[in-house]
């Protein structure tokens, strides 16, 4: 609509123009032209019709098409009472109730279809008047003598009456969908309810019959009785009156088959464009782009579906956000570098199946648990993504804050337990965790095990595996539980301790098959001479091959210990 082009400030008042003038113009146009071809075939290309006095038929004509433009106008004002006064309470910028703006929005979407059946209605009367009207003038004999001409008169009334009101229903339709819009600022044109809806393929089968089929089955008919009037009629005669009649259709059919055409071709190359651009805009990552709603069709459920998407990319792209912070930070918690410990090599490594996991490892150095002391923390909380990190990095804190003041770390575990539990007993959750920590000065070791899988130790020289395991369960189930101290002496250079998260050994391959800790073993074995990061490295990249393409479905954590000296 032109214009909503020029008054984009105050698009109302176009829309408003549209219903007071423009809609019934465009019918009554549409209409006429209808008519005027009808009374052109009838009078002048149609020889079975005597008419002995035009003026006074396109008397009659012109009585009853304005008698039946009234009609139709009458009907479709009383019809579009609630849209046009929606539409002028929103262009005097007043507020609309919600039950009128339903009504409205659903008349929008029905006025092509509601003033097309209007047009075929009166096109119905308008066959009947003219049957009626050119009947005494043929009917002189029996039946069988005057009924083709009336029926043909009937029939070819009502036929021009169904290609009208395609024209007024696509018309009108082009107008509507410049408007749509504004009826619908928010969308949800496809889901209103009591809306008649013409899909794509049916849109094709009615052009493709008004185009195509409709003038040869013409066509046809045309020349079944000019051969048929051969036998009454000079045949000089009746070649003329075929050559005129064929070059009348010509002309009404070729223009009607580009004037629909056209309007479909433009229906669907038009959304598709509008389409393809917004794509091309999300693709280089404007997730602002939208697609106006402008079609009751498959193409305007499309639109609504992309608009919806955007609004869920926008929100997957905010979660995306969020989640990277999140990794930024945890990441942040865990140790950056491996430590440098007088007597130790230690080197460890977190990988998360998830942006963001609950598997958590930290180092309590000297400064934290006195002289000759190292601490090794690994815990592993139930589940993943950002709940499991939140709880890891409380618990984190919980024990940090507890082994910087003195006692055991079983009465660390045992506090942070009590306090963990305060936060998480109406959640679910819960985080094993295995604590070791090494005395250098006296070569012993001990450790808390709080329901986590047991530690590896392993001694080159004997190949002698152990794992160390120990009564606890996982924090954050039992506040009243007191976890016990397990203790080992006698370390010695080249032992290897290896603490892990479940995650590694329960890595499965593309069988079903898991790693399991026999490869663990054999790895460690192998590679014993090697340094902590190496042998990790190792573990890591096994693991790697051994799943293949599979993505990991569990966090994964390891430390590796090896002693020094």
């Amino acid at each position: 609509m032109t214009g909503l082009a020029a008054n984009r400030h105050d698009p109302w008042r176009a829309i408003n123009a549209f219903f007071t003038r423009k809609l019934t113009i465009l019918q009554i146009i549409a209409n006429l032209a209808g008519a005027g071809i009808v009374t052109s075939y009838f009078m002048f290309f149609d020889p079975s019709i005597k008419v002995q006095h035009i003026s006074n038929d396109l008397i009659v004509i012109g009585i009853m098409f304005v008698g039946l433009v009234l009609i139709a106008t009458f009907f479709l004002k009383h019809w579009q009472k609630d849209l046009v006064l929606f539409v002028t309470l929103k262009s005097n910028d007043q507020t609309v109730a919600s039950s009128l703006q339903k009504k409205a929005q659903q008349k929008i979407l029905n006025l092509p279809y509601i003033s097309s059946l209007a047009s075929l209605f009166n096109w119905f009367l308008a066959a009947i008047i003219m049957t009626l009207y050119y009947l005494p003038g043929s009917a002189q004999g029996p039946l069988p003598a005057w009924f083709p001409p009336s029926l043909r008169t009937f029939v070819g009334v009502i036929i021009a009456g169904i290609v009208t009101c395609a024209i007024v229903f696509f018309t009108i339709e082009i107008h509507c969908r410049r408007i749509w819009p504004y009826f619908f600022p928010a969308g949800g044109l496809m889901q209103t309810p009591g809306v008649f809806r013409l899909k794509l393929r049916i849109r094709m089968l009615i052009i493709f019959g008004l185009a195509s089929l409709l003038p040869i089955i013409l066509m046809a008919v045309l020349s079944y009785n000019k051969a048929k009037m051969m036998l009454v009629l000079e045949p000089q005669e009746v070649i003329g009156s075929l050559l005129s009649l064929t070059a009348f259709l010509l002309v009404v059919v070729l223009a009607t088959a580009i004037y629909f055409s056209r309007i479909f071709a433009t229906s669907i190359i038009s959304p598709v464009r509008q389409l393809e651009n917004a794509m091309a805009r999300v693709e280089e990552g404007d997730f602002a782009a939208f697609v106006p709603v402008n079609n009751n069709d498959e193409l305007g459920a499309l639109a609504e579906h992309f608009n919806q998407m955007t609004e869920g990319l926008k929100e997957r792209y905010r979660l995306q956000r969020s989640l990277n912070l999140a990794k930024e930070v945890q990441q942040n918690l865990l140790p950056g570098a491996d430590p440098v410990v007088k007597g130790l090599d230690v080197a460890g490594r977190s990988i998360y199946c998830d942006e963001t996991g609950g598997d958590y490892f930290d180092y309590l150095s000297s400064s934290d648990l006195g002289p000759g002391k190292f601490g090794i923390l690994i815990g592993d909380v139930s589940g993943h993504g950002i709940p499991s990190a939140l709880l890891m990095a409380t618990a984190r804190a919980f024990l940090r804050q507890r082994a910087s003041r003195s006692g055991s770390i079983s009465e660390v575990v045992s506090d942070v337990n009590r306090q963990l539990t305060r936060d998480v007993e109406d959640t679910g959750r819960f985080m094993t965790l295995f604590y070791l920590m090494i005395d250098l000065d006296t070569r012993n070791m001990s450790w808390v095990r709080a329901g986590h899988d047991p530690a590896i130790w392993y001694d080159p020289p004997t190949d002698q595996f152990e794992e160390l395991h120990g009564d606890g369960m996982a924090l954050g189930v039992d506040a009243t539980l007191q976890f016990v101290q397990h203790h080992k002496s006698g370390l010695k250079k080249g032992q290897i301790l290896l603490l892990s998260t479940d995650g590694l050994w329960e890595t499965q391959n593309p069988t079903g098959n898991m790693f399991g800790k026999k490869r663990i073993y054999e790895i460690i074995r192998q590679h014993s001479d090697r340094s902590a990061r190496e042998i990790l490295d190792t573990i890591v990249a096994e693991l790697v091959t051994f799943r293949q393409n599979l993505e990991p479905e569990d966090d994964i954590t390891l430390v590796v210990i090896k002693v020094a000296k």
